[in-house]
Protein backbone atom coordinates (compact mmCIF):
# COMPACT_ATOMS: atom_id res chain seq x y z
CA UNK A 1 0.00 0.00 0.00
CA UNK A 2 0.91 3.45 -0.79
CA UNK A 3 -0.71 6.78 0.01
CA UNK A 4 0.80 10.06 -2.15
CA UNK A 5 -0.53 13.80 -0.88
CA UNK A 6 0.68 17.14 -1.40
CA UNK A 7 0.48 19.89 1.89
CA UNK A 8 0.92 23.39 1.99
CA UNK A 9 1.72 24.81 5.80
CA UNK A 10 0.36 27.60 6.87
CA UNK A 11 0.95 29.75 9.47
CA UNK A 12 -2.19 28.29 11.48
CA UNK A 13 -0.82 25.04 10.91
CA UNK A 14 2.26 25.71 12.11
CA UNK A 15 0.97 27.64 14.89
CA UNK A 16 -0.87 24.52 15.58
CA UNK A 17 2.03 22.30 15.53
CA UNK A 18 4.04 24.05 18.19
CA UNK A 19 1.03 24.88 20.56
CA UNK A 20 1.06 20.85 20.86
CA UNK A 21 4.85 20.50 20.78
CA UNK A 22 4.70 23.14 23.65
CA UNK A 23 2.17 22.29 25.63
CA UNK A 24 3.28 18.26 25.96
CA UNK A 25 6.74 19.19 27.06
CA UNK A 26 7.89 19.06 30.34
CA UNK A 27 8.64 23.30 30.18
CA UNK A 28 4.88 23.80 28.74
CA UNK A 29 3.34 22.08 31.59
CA UNK A 30 4.98 23.31 33.84
CA UNK A 31 4.27 27.22 33.23
CA UNK A 32 0.74 26.18 32.63
CA UNK A 33 0.87 24.93 36.28
CA UNK A 34 2.49 27.76 37.32
CA UNK A 35 0.32 30.06 36.12
CA UNK A 36 -2.97 28.31 37.24
CA UNK A 37 -1.89 28.03 40.64
CA UNK A 38 -0.81 31.49 41.09
CA UNK A 39 -4.44 32.09 39.80
CA UNK A 40 -5.99 29.83 41.95
CA UNK A 41 -3.72 31.31 44.70
CA UNK A 42 -5.54 34.64 44.19
CA UNK A 43 -8.86 33.34 44.33
CA UNK A 44 -8.15 32.01 48.09
CA UNK A 45 -5.78 34.15 49.41
CA UNK A 46 -5.77 37.50 47.12
CA UNK A 47 -3.08 39.86 45.85
CA UNK A 48 -3.28 40.97 42.45
CA UNK A 49 0.12 40.68 41.49
CA UNK A 50 -0.49 36.79 41.91
CA UNK A 51 -3.84 37.51 39.23
CA UNK A 52 -1.42 39.63 37.19
CA UNK A 53 1.71 36.76 37.23
CA UNK A 54 -0.96 34.19 36.66
CA UNK A 55 -2.36 35.64 33.69
CA UNK A 56 0.83 36.88 32.04
CA UNK A 57 2.07 33.30 32.34
CA UNK A 58 -0.78 32.11 30.65
CA UNK A 59 -0.94 34.20 28.14
CA UNK A 60 2.88 34.46 27.28
CA UNK A 61 3.37 31.04 25.63
CA UNK A 62 0.73 31.10 23.13
CA UNK A 63 1.61 34.72 22.30
CA UNK A 64 4.96 33.99 21.60
CA UNK A 65 4.34 30.76 19.95
CA UNK A 66 1.77 32.50 17.33
CA UNK A 67 4.58 35.01 16.80
CA UNK A 68 7.40 32.60 16.20
CA UNK A 69 4.88 30.69 13.90
CA UNK A 70 4.44 34.09 11.59
CA UNK A 71 8.12 34.43 11.55
CA UNK A 72 9.09 30.79 10.36
CA UNK A 73 6.95 31.00 7.84
CA UNK A 74 8.13 34.41 6.86
CA UNK A 75 11.51 32.89 6.64
CA UNK A 76 11.58 29.23 6.08
CA UNK A 77 12.00 28.70 2.12
CA UNK A 78 10.42 25.67 1.95
CA UNK A 79 7.11 26.87 3.46
CA UNK A 80 6.24 29.09 0.63
CA UNK A 81 6.46 25.80 -2.22
CA UNK A 82 3.59 22.59 -1.13
CA UNK A 83 5.56 19.15 -0.01
CA UNK A 84 4.70 16.55 -1.69
CA UNK A 85 4.62 13.46 0.24
CA UNK A 86 4.56 9.35 -0.27
CA UNK A 87 3.97 7.03 2.54
CA UNK A 88 5.37 3.72 1.70
CA UNK A 89 6.45 0.41 2.70
CA UNK A 90 9.18 1.76 4.10
CA UNK A 91 8.64 4.97 5.38
CA UNK A 92 8.14 8.47 4.40
CA UNK A 93 9.10 10.00 1.91
CA UNK A 94 8.88 13.80 1.37
CA UNK A 95 9.86 15.61 -2.05
CA UNK A 96 9.94 19.61 -2.80
CA UNK A 97 11.03 20.40 -6.27
CA UNK A 98 14.37 17.85 -7.57
CA UNK A 99 15.15 17.37 -3.21
CA UNK A 100 13.41 14.19 -1.83
CA UNK A 101 14.34 12.64 1.30
CA UNK A 102 13.19 9.59 3.13
CA UNK A 103 12.67 8.71 6.76
CA UNK A 104 11.92 4.98 7.81
CA UNK A 105 9.68 3.74 9.70
CA UNK A 106 11.75 2.13 12.48
CA UNK A 107 13.48 5.97 12.63
CA UNK A 108 10.17 7.77 13.57
CA UNK A 109 9.72 8.82 17.07
CA UNK A 110 5.93 9.59 17.71
CA UNK A 111 3.19 9.97 15.61
CA UNK A 112 -0.13 12.29 17.11
CA UNK A 113 -2.80 14.38 16.48
CA UNK A 114 -4.28 17.76 16.61
CA UNK A 115 -7.87 18.96 15.70
CA UNK A 116 -6.27 20.16 12.14
CA UNK A 117 -2.73 18.12 11.72
CA UNK A 118 -1.43 14.59 12.11
CA UNK A 119 2.24 14.80 13.32
CA UNK A 120 4.45 12.21 12.70
CA UNK A 121 8.12 13.15 14.72
CA UNK A 122 10.90 11.91 12.57
CA UNK A 123 12.87 13.33 15.36
CA UNK A 124 12.42 15.02 19.16
CA UNK A 125 11.73 18.02 17.74
CA UNK A 126 11.16 17.73 13.76
CA UNK A 127 7.92 16.31 12.29
CA UNK A 128 5.81 15.94 8.98
CA UNK A 129 3.01 17.89 9.54
CA UNK A 130 0.04 16.71 7.42
CA UNK A 131 -2.79 19.04 7.80
CA UNK A 132 -6.13 17.22 7.48
CA UNK A 133 -7.59 19.82 5.53
CA UNK A 134 -4.91 18.84 2.34
CA UNK A 135 -5.81 14.82 3.33
CA UNK A 136 -9.25 15.21 2.91
CA UNK A 137 -10.45 12.24 2.78
CA UNK A 138 -7.35 10.30 2.43
CA UNK A 139 -7.09 10.86 6.98
CA UNK A 140 -8.43 7.29 7.73
CA UNK A 141 -5.83 5.97 4.89
CA UNK A 142 -3.61 7.93 6.33
CA UNK A 143 -3.70 6.94 9.92
CA UNK A 144 -3.80 3.38 8.76
CA UNK A 145 -1.06 3.86 7.42
CA UNK A 146 0.80 5.44 10.43
CA UNK A 147 -0.37 3.03 12.77
CA UNK A 148 0.49 0.04 10.65
CA UNK A 149 4.51 0.38 10.69
CA UNK A 150 4.81 2.37 13.54
CA UNK A 151 4.54 0.46 17.10
CA UNK A 152 1.54 0.81 19.05
CA UNK A 153 3.34 2.67 22.20
CA UNK A 154 4.48 5.12 19.43
CA UNK A 155 0.66 6.36 17.76
CA UNK A 156 -1.15 8.17 19.71
CA UNK A 157 -3.64 9.54 17.11
CA UNK A 158 -7.47 10.39 18.10
CA UNK A 159 -9.66 9.32 15.57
Amino acid sequence: MELEFDVRITANILYDYMLRHTYYSASGLIGTIVGALMIVYFFSKGGAIFLIAGLVILAYLPWTLLIKSRQQMANTPAFKQPLHYRLTEDGIEVSQGDEVQMQKWADMHKAVSTQRSLIVYTSRVNACIFPKQDLGELVPRAIEMISTHMSPAKVKIKG
